[in-house]
């Protein structure tokens, strides 16, 4: 075998050849020999270690089989804690559902009794009832995917009727403070009419007269309330109406009270629906223990019997 710069010779002498053979490998031929040579050696180890794990099991090799489970072992250990890191942030999602839940409940709660629900009407602290036959359809299991999913879900859909059941309480707040803003409470209890609203024959006159208000019978001492919530903006006695009182309930509608003998509240308090300001006398111009109430909306006098007519 003869070697050049760029050549290498091999010479093949053999006692079936006539002469000696001689083969010229250039670069590129030396190249793709050596390129091939690399590539059978890797197919080899390849081959080998793929008989070496296809069979490890079969032939029971100490070496392997302790490969094979360290591993299986490390996947192991890879998927509980894959696991155990999904399970944690469930838990803290499943947290965050049971308080939104909770929440929801009270909202509830509160928005049955602002519409007048009973609470046995509304159950939130129950399960509702749920059932069926049983589907003609395989069943199928939730993935991990599956859930992660139908509990983003949940989530959201939790938080949009947290919003809406917020502003539906804001509402009806509104609405229920509006409504104890108008005097639909009567004013003393038992108590009929002596005299209505409209016109009619002055008691003292004897003339034809308009009644601005409603005349209540009640005995002496009889407590007074508030027919409605508002600011006490009168509390006096009046030459003709005696000991009056009157109430600012906001939208120019005030209410008055008048003819009692005595007055619980001045001017400038703030009183609640229902609450006592006065008791039933007979003071001013009257001809005998009762209560005058009136309504007055933008000054003018209004029949009290149309509120008092209104759900309370």
């Amino acid at each position: 075998m003869g070697v050049g710069r760029e050549t290498v010779n091999i010479i093949l002498v053999s006692e079936r050849l006539a002469k000696a053979r001689t083969i010229t490998l250039g670069l590129p031929q030396m190249a793709a020999l050596g390129m091939a040579a690399v590539l059978a050696v890797i197919l080899l180890a390849g081959l080998l270690h793929y008989l070496t794990l296809r069979f490890a099991t079969e032939l029971r090799l100490p070496y392997f089989e302790d490969v094979v489970l360290s591993a299986q072992q490390q996947q192991n250990e890879k998927n509980q804690s894959y696991l155990r890191e999904n399970l944690n942030a469930m838990a803290i999602r499943v947290g965050q559902m049971q308080a939104q839940l909770l929440r929801l409940d009270t909202v509830g709660e509160r928005l049955a009794k602002l519409a007048g629900f009973k609470p046995q009407e509304l159950m939130f602290d129950q399960l509702p009832g749920r059932g069926g036959a049983i589907s003609t359809l395989p069943s199928q299991d939730l993935s991990l995917g599956d859930f992660t999913r139908q509990l983003d879900l949940l989530t959201r859909q939790l938080d949009d009727r947290g919003d809406q059941l917020g502003i539906l309480e804001s509402l009806f707040t509104l609405d229920n403070a509006k409504k104890k803003l108008i005097p639909t409470m009567l004013p003393v209890e038992s108590g009929w009419h002596s005299s209505n609203f409209g016109w009619r024959i002055d008691p003292f006159s004897g003339q034809r007269a308009f009644h601005e208000g409603i005349d209540f019978m009640a005995e002496q001492g009889t407590p007074v309330v508030a027919a409605a919530g508002g600011v006490v903006v009168y509390s006096d006695f009046h030459p003709q109406y005696g000991n009056m009182i009157e109430i600012d309930h906001g939208n120019n509608l005030i209410t008055r009270y008048a003819h009692a003998s005595t007055r619980l509240v001045k001017t400038g308090d703030v009183v609640l629906r229902g609450a006592k300001i006065a008791e039933v006398g007979k003071t001013g111009r009257a001809t005998g223990t009762h209560l005058h109430f009136e309504v007055r909306q933008r000054g003018a006098p209004q029949n009290p019997t149309q509120f008092l007519r209104l759900p309370s």
